[in-house]
């Protein structure tokens, strides 16, 4: 008698590897840049959803900051960063703007990831707003969304100082965006003198400064200050306006700053033995402590008065 067989089963895969599972993914770096070859933000539901998402996360991030000044300062950090950061890992540099927020998001492990450096967040909130603007490029939009996400972009940009994303990006909302969508008055007066700004300060062109603003009929009595300040080196009306003018015009005005103080400290060079501190300060503007690590070989004497030449013995 024939021996009776055994049915045969078929074994599964393994149960290691069935186990593993994919970790999420963050929605923001979801998509590639266009420029790369991603399409699918080429669908005008997906741009308008996929900035919605960028709007909440910076705002939370401005909202985990920790006050304005801290936001202040992360936003200088990251400003400092020249390095483009990546579209899969953002870099955590010590960051300046502090609107990074860093929700903490769950692994496959039973251990929570830490939370994302300020810097990296931010940077990834950058990365897909150039992501989006190129999204909008591709599809050609100058609509009111368009125009809303430039406006959130440049802002964005001007706050952490990245050129390469402000400067295209005011460019394509007042030469193409605004011929189609235009601006309200209170909206193009704004950006036309962030562009002039842009103009003085970062591109030391006072010429196209003056041009712009002939082709525009823009006209404001602070952006007028700082250009003629300037022109004739004048610290005083400088720093002055500095602190009379919006976050956004400042940001945009510390392009120029580095010029403007050594060309202060070169006059106190050649004009003063001795000059007091507040007085040093207020011409540079910045502090002595700050000037000291800026490379300032001057002394400071009975904590008030800084000593910048002595005689010369015979």
């Amino acid at each position: 008698m024939a021996a009776q067989q055994r049915p045969s089963s078929k074994r599964g895969p393994s149960g290691a590897w069935s186990r593993l599972k994919t970790g999420p993914v963050d929605p923001l770096e979801s998509y590639g840049l266009p420029s790369k070859g991603e399409t699918r933000l080429n669908d005008f539901k997906a741009q308008e959803i996929y900035y919605s998402k960028i709007v909440e996360r910076y705002m939370k991030f401005c909202a985990a900051s920790g006050g304005s000044d801290k936001l202040d300062k992360q936003l200088a950090a990251l400003s400092l960063n020249t390095t483009p950061p990546s579209t899969s890992a953002p870099p955590t540099l010590p960051s300046k703007p502090t609107p990074l927020f860093s929700p903490s998001r769950p692994s496959g492990s039973s251990a929570p990831k830490p939370a994302p450096l300020p810097t990296a967040e931010l940077a990834t909130i950058l990365t897909a707003l150039r992501k989006l603007r190129e999204a909008i490029i591709a599809t050609a939009r100058r609509d009111i969304f368009a125009q809303r996400a430039y406006i959130f972009n440049i802002h964005a940009a001007i706050l952490t100082k990245d050129w390469e994303s402000y400067q295209p990006a005011l460019l394509s909302l007042l030469y193409k965006i605004h011929p189609h969508t235009p601006l309200p008055a209170p909206d193009l007066h704004e950006f036309v003198g962030y562009w002039v700004l842009d103009l003085a300060c970062r591109q030391s062109d006072l010429m196209a400064a003056h041009a712009a603003r002939a082709v525009w009929g823009y006209k404001d009595r602070r952006v007028e200050v700082v250009l003629k300040a300037l022109a004739h080196d004048d610290w005083v009306g400088f720093w002055k306006m500095r602190r009379a003018v919006d976050g956004y015009q400042k940001r945009v005005m510390e392009w120029a700053e580095d010029g403007v103080r050594l060309h202060a400290l070169k006059c106190l060079g050649r004009g003063y033995m001795t000059a007091d501190r507040t007085y040093v300060e207020r011409c540079t503007g910045k502090g002595w402590e700050d000037l000291v690590k800026d490379g300032v070989g001057w002394e400071l004497v009975e904590g008030e008065k800084i000593v910048i030449r002595r005689p010369k013995v015979k």
